[in-house]
């Protein structure tokens, strides 16, 4: 990407550049989105500084990719066009870059400050370029090649490293010392390494307002619009990763200021099609403020800087709704110009505490040993904080958000809108962005945390409010009204009426929230068939956004403080089974060895547990254990055709009885195992020297036996607790097999003992079954042709 610039620099003082600005933007664009992908993928690993530098220069690439983009397509035609669309971008990375490249040095990653530094000084060049003709693009060409330098060394160390096999390692290039540091200092507890990128991005929105206010830059226009929407869908990225590094404070903070960068770089389109500036709503703003100090309240429990930072978004939408013209007048100007100075010391703060051994104090300490001595409220921490509804899941719960959007949705659609000029007021990216884009991404996640009725509701009202968004006040709905429109808002009624039902076995607040969502639904058709009676929309908002806010407040408190403060209430219909066997048995996470501990003791005990394997779920019990084999049967309503199998962890467990198989037998059991094929041998002798006793009559036919090693870490050390295991499929007979834990929940949550949960299976077809009972003769047959192939076998 640097050396594509250096190149474009060298080049610009002649005539016609040596790449066409629209090449050289949908260049950065593919660079910047490689950065992403590399900065996550480090992430993993916990390289906060690394993951801070690579999210940072991809947003920057991908504004300043598209700003190049317009040049070339002529959009940026008047003269200054380009400065002032450039310049707001490039004075915010000059400062996050800095920031980076200081904290670099100061941590000693020396050639990862080295590069921040170089493009931080490259921006600062370009800027004083664009104002003064006697600084050249050399000096801008020049500091990109010290990136292509620094970058080549370090390219270069890496590859001698795996050439030598580590036995050469240039100085600044050995990850290894790095890596050891980082993970005694990530197991400390988890920090959210992306928040320093969703700062930096906050500046970036607030630059681009900021510099009209300073004199800068000499307009608001659509040039800048890049800038806003890239930092926009950066911190809807961040915002997800956050409830992925399990912090829903500051993921729903991240939510909240994307909407207000979409809503930004709207109102600077918007004089494309009118000549007039678009006017601003007041309910949304208000109760956008007001949402913004409840959740700066919660972020001041976790840690005092980032609840008074949030302060400044609460002030700065009163700013908003206390001007008719929004973004382009002087007072919320002001308070971006704050904004950006506050950002910038926060990401100071945040990456430096994420790096270094001496912490820069927040004040999260004193709020907590306040809270300590209080007898009414407790603080939520270990384990149980982010337990899902059912096994494991990767994120944290964004019902939070949901709630949020919902409330935002509702009171930005209390102003009617002039239907001959439908986007004059700024509701669209209100509507769109908060009540649809980030609602879906909310059901998305309540969706892998198992909870699928909650999720599909967020999905079904997300699609609602982008539709009814886009229509209504897009202009795409206009004045004649019609029949169609109502059809489709029925049907969407039909569905929310199957909800409504669902949520009476929820909780009581569920069950309101879905039931004042029909007002809005009605208030909807009756204005599709132009029977809207006057005030009735506003008073239908007004009681979902009611609602929706406490909701709103209720996951908030639970899910900070322990007991429920505002209680979301017990299911208004009880009904015997349902939830899927979670209060019946354990769900325990396979990645943790103290779960497979627990597990096997509770085979050895006598229980039953669903596993997970190098195929699909099974459904196990220990040899030793008739009693718990035969529950096994009983518990599948096993068909006499589908007999159970035997596992164990190794041939060494057969070695005692070696002699009672033939040689043929033995050296393809070798050559087999461990492998997703299950044999079928002979029953005989060799049965009694697996201890299995009386369970030995529940176990394959009176005239063979399916025998296996699994080809899965987690079930052979399972089998080498507790001995060989019995095994059936996670399922009743004649049911497709179970791929996921949710689904041995589902199937067979009150007949088993636990499950161990591992998400989805690697595979979706089970082992491959093979007939040896007549090897020796040299024929094998296939019972049943799984994963693996017969030229295989």
């Amino acid at each position: 990407g640097s050396l594509v610039l250096a190149v474009h620099f060298y080049s610009s003082p002649r005539a016609a550049p040596l790449i066409p600005s629209t090449a050289l933007g949908v260049l950065l664009l593919i660079f910047s989105s490689l950065l992403a992908y590399a900065g996550i993928r480090r992430s993993l690993r916990n390289a906060s500084l690394f993951l801070s530098l690579c999210l940072t220069i991809s947003a920057f690439w991908c504004g300043y990719g598209v700003v190049f983009i317009l040049g070339g397509q002529g959009v940026l035609n008047d003269t200054g066009d380009f400065r002032n669309a450039l310049v707001p971008g490039l004075v915010t990375f000059t400062l996050a870059l800095l920031i980076i490249a200081v904290v670099g040095f100061l941590c000693r990653e020396v050639i990862l400050a080295m590069i921040a530094s170089a493009v931080s000084l490259a921006s600062a060049h370009e800027v004083a370029m664009h104002y003064s003709a006697t600084f050249g693009s050399s000096a801008v060409a020049c500091n990109y090649m010290i990136v292509c330098l620094v970058g080549g060394y370090f390219a270069l160390g890496r590859i001698l490293y795996f050439l030598t096999k580590e036995k050469i390692a240039l100085p600044g290039t050995d990850l290894a010392k790095k890596k050891t540091h980082e993970q005694m200092q990530s197991t400390s507890g988890s920090v959210n390494h992306f928040a320093v990128t969703g700062l930096i991005l906050n500046m970036l929105s607030a630059s681009v307002f900021g510099c009209r206010l300073l004199g800068v830059t000499g307009k608001l226009f659509i040039g800048q619009v890049p800038w806003l929407w890239a930092a926009g869908i950066y911190q809807i990225g961040i915002c997800i990763l956050s409830y992925r590094a399990m912090d829903v404070l500051m993921a729903t903070f991240f939510g909240f200021t994307s909407i207000l960068k979409f809503a930004g770089g709207y109102c600077l389109l918007y004089p494309i099609w009118q000549p007039e500036e678009p006017s601003f709503p007041t309910p949304f703003l208000v109760v956008f403020s007001i949402l913004f100090a409840v959740l700066a309240l919660f972020l001041t429990l976790k840690s005092p800087a980032d609840g008074l930072y949030l302060l400044f978004y609460v002030a700065y939408c009163i700013a908003l709704a206390c001007r008719p013209k929004g973004f382009f007048e002087g007072g919320p100007q002001g308070v971006d110009v704050a904004i950006f100075v506050a950002s910038a010391l926060m990401a100071l703060i945040h990456l430096y505490n994420a790096k270094a051994s001496a912490k820069i104090p927040t004040g999260k300490a004193a709020v907590k040993a306040l809270l300590a001595r209080s007898s009414f409220l407790k603080l939520r921490e270990g384990a149980d904080l982010h337990a899902p509804y059912l096994g494991y899941s990767k994120y944290a719960d964004a019902e939070v958000l949901g709630y949020a959007c919902s409330v935002l949705a509702s009171f930005a659609i209390t102003m009617t809108g002039d239907p001959q000029a439908p986007l004059a007021t700024v509701v669209i990216p209100w509507v769109v962005v908060a009540g649809g884009i980030l609602k879906l991404l909310g059901g998305s996640v309540a969706f892998a945390r198992g909870k699928t009725l909650e999720s599909s509701a967020f999905i079904l009202y997300a699609v609602m409010w982008i539709i009814w968004g886009l229509a209504r006040y897009g202009g795409l709905y206009g004045t004649a009204r019609s029949f169609h429109a109502a059809v489709g808002i029925i049907a969407f009624m039909l569905f929310n009426g199957f909800i409504v039902f669902c949520t009476l076995f929820l909780n009581i607040a569920w069950f309101f929230y879905s039931l004042t969502f029909f007002l809005i639904a009605i208030s909807f058709l009756l204005d599709a068939i132009h029977a809207l009676p006057a005030g009735y929309d506003i008073a239908a908002t007004l009681i979902f956004g009611l609602v929706s806010f406490y909701c709103f407040l209720s996951a908030l408190l639970n899910s900070t403080f322990e007991g429920s403060c505002l209680p979301m209430g017990r299911p208004i219909v009880q009904l015997s089974g349902v939830g899927g066997g979670t209060t019946k048995c354990l769900h325990l996470p396979a990645r943790k060895a103290s779960s497979v501990k627990r597990i096997a003791d509770i085979l050895k005990n006598g229980g039953t547990c669903g596993i997970p394997t190098d195929t699909v779920y099974v459904l196990v019990a220990a040899c030793h254990r008739p009693d718990a084999v035969e529950k096994a049967h009983q518990s599948k309503r096993q068909a006499q055709d589908r007999p159970m199998s035997l596992w164990i962890s190794s041939l060494k467990q057969l070695e005692p009885a070696k002699h009672l198989f033939t040689p043929v037998l033995w050296d393809f059991m070798e050559a087999a195992w461990p492998s997703p094929i299950s044999l079928v041998v002979p029953r005989g002798e060799w049965v009694d020297f697996l201890g299995m006793k009386d369970s030995a009559k529940y176990v394959g036919t009176p005239q063979s036996i399916a025998i296996r090693i699994p080809d899965c870490s987690v079930t052979t050390h399972l089998i080498d607790l507790v001995g060989p295991i019995v095994v059936t499929s996670a399922n009743p007979t004649g049911e497709a097999d179970t791929t996921h834990h949710n689904q041995v929940y589902a199937k067979l949550g009150d007949k088993v003992d636990a499950v161990l949960c591992d998400g989805p299976s690697p595979e979706n077809i089970a082992s491959t079954v093979v007939d040896c009972t007549k090897i020796d003769s040299g024929n094998i047959g296939f019972f049943r042709v799984g994963i693996i192939p017969k030229s295989q076998v």
